[in-house]
């Protein structure tokens, strides 16, 4: 019995002492596995981390996505739309209005950590609500601060009181062309979509919808409807741009407004609400060969100057009539609306570097950039709309039109009253002047006018000779 006893003990032992040799196996050979063959993590794995990935992990927390929403009033048929009942139901049935909410979207990025987001102007051009979502999917309301149609850039404000991650404004100036740039945005609704591409071209002009945009980046990176607004990046993460797709028949390659370009624009619009347009005093034609030849040019590209103004910053800094403007602070000049929207730029006090050609010498002349007067704005009106207005109880009365102006052309009557302008309310006439000291150099000014009891937006382009 007690033999039986001890054998069933070193049995056991045996045994345990089996067991363990085993999971002392195991342990060795799967640290030796660890050893050779490492787990592939995402956070060690450094070689697939490229300052694409790098960049787009420092911008992507920035991008929001925008929804401004519009109320539409809508007529809409009992029938259904029934051709056969269309004549029947204008006939004899009073118009009956369905408010229907419609809603575009877009791309923005966080600029300040106070909540300031830039974006396109046509993203929210006559939205009644807009909304900022998030990158983790919050969405908050969101009003507008300003926008400028003529750089297609708008300025928001997140209505909420805390610090968001942003990206403040890098510099475009040093762009080359080939460089890989980074493109970030929501196109068709598709929140934070990464595209990449190169900087294709620089100094790009657009003629879309009637309106000629200039000095855009060109690149070959996917810029789709909703990528509107979103940021243009560098390699380095830095954002020199702001992505637009106003250009419906871009195929293959997108545009950017450069950001170096925007800077004085956005400081503008957060501390005013609107761009101060300077006042430079130069009325210009683009220089033609019959224009050339009339002149006896032998420069056959160009601005010509057509008018100076009196006691403008262009007279004093000695601008003559016949002189042609071949460059602005280096940069070539071609097309008298290149000068123009490059103007624009630059703000009061600044020093504009014109390349001048008078009587085949060539010479630089600097001019330093003024406020437009206020007592002039009058005679503003006159020249680019071609109308006087009067203060009244309803409005702002239009007084006198002058016949062959472009608010004649447009159908603008006497005793019209205009009450807004580009958007804006003119109650009175200090606001209808600085209004349009504020869009002079614009290529068009939308009115808001009101007829036998009648609200009417009437777009007019403005005439700059």
């Amino acid at each position: 019995m007690q033999a039986k006893m001890s054998h069933q003990l070193l049995h056991l032992k045996m045994t345990r002492g089996s067991s363990s040799l085993s999971q002392t196996s195991v342990v060795l050979f799967l640290s030796l596995s660890l050893f050779l063959f490492p787990a592939a993590s995402p956070a060690q794995d450094t070689s697939r981390r490229s300052p694409i990935v790098l960049a787009t992990e420092k911008a992507s927390p920035t991008v929001v996505s925008i929804i401004a929403a519009q109320v539409m009033e809508r007529q809409r048929n009992p029938f259904g739309g029934n051709p056969l009942f269309e004549d029947f139901f204008q006939d004899f049935f009073a118009p009956f209005q369905r408010r229907q909410t419609e809603q575009s979207l877009g791309s923005g990025v966080v600029i300040r950590p106070d909540g300031y987001v830039l974006t396109n102007e046509h993203v929210v051009v006559q939205a009644e609500k807009i909304f900022v979502q998030l990158a983790d999917d919050r969405k908050l309301p969101a009003r507008l601060i300003g926008a400028d149609s003529d750089s297609d850039l708008a300025v928001l404000k997140i209505e909420d009181k805390q610090a968001f991650p942003s990206l403040p404004l890098g510099s475009s100036d040093d762009l080359m062309i080939g460089e890989t740039v980074i493109a970030i945005g929501n196109p068709f609704g598709l929140s934070h979509t990464v595209t990449t591409g190169v900087v294709s071209a620089l100094n790009r002009s657009l003629n879309t919808d009637g309106r000629t945009y200039y000095d855009f980046i060109q690149t070959d990176a996917s810029i789709n409807p909703g990528n509107s607004g979103g940021p243009l990046l560098n390699i380095k993460g830095e954002l020199i741009g702001i992505n637009t797709a106003i250009y419906g028949k871009a195929q293959g390659i997108g545009f950017a407004i450069p950001i170096t370009r925007a800077k004085r624009i956005v400081e503008s619009l957060i501390s005013h609400g609107a761009v101060e347009a300077p006042w430079v005093g130069l009325v210009v034609q683009t220089l033609t060969p019959e224009l050339a030849y009339h002149f006896a040019l032998k420069e056959k590209q160009g601005v010509l100057v057509r008018e100076v103004e009196s006691d403008s910053p262009a007279a004093k800094a000695g601008l003559q009539r016949g002189d042609v403007l071949t460059s602005l602070n280096g940069r070539p000049l071609r097309f008298a609306e290149e000068y123009l929207q490059r103007e624009r730029e630059f703000g009061s006090g600044e020093a504009m570097k014109l390349g001048v050609l008078r009587e085949r010498k060539a010479e630089n002349i600097s001019i330093t950039v003024s406020r437009f007067p206020l007592e002039k704005a009058d005679d503003l009106a006159w020249k680019l709309l071609g109308i006087a207005v009067a203060e009244s109880e309803d409005g702002l009365a239009v007084m006198k039109l002058r016949p062959g102006s472009p608010a004649a052309t447009i159908g603008v009557e006497r005793a019209d009253l205009i009450i807004g302008l580009s958007g804006v309310q003119t109650k009175t006439l200090g606001e209808f002047r600085r209004k349009m000291i504020d869009s002079r150099l614009s290529q068009s000014l939308l009115l808001s006018i009101v007829r036998d009891q009648q609200l009417y937006q009437v777009p007019i382009p403005l005439r700059q000779d």
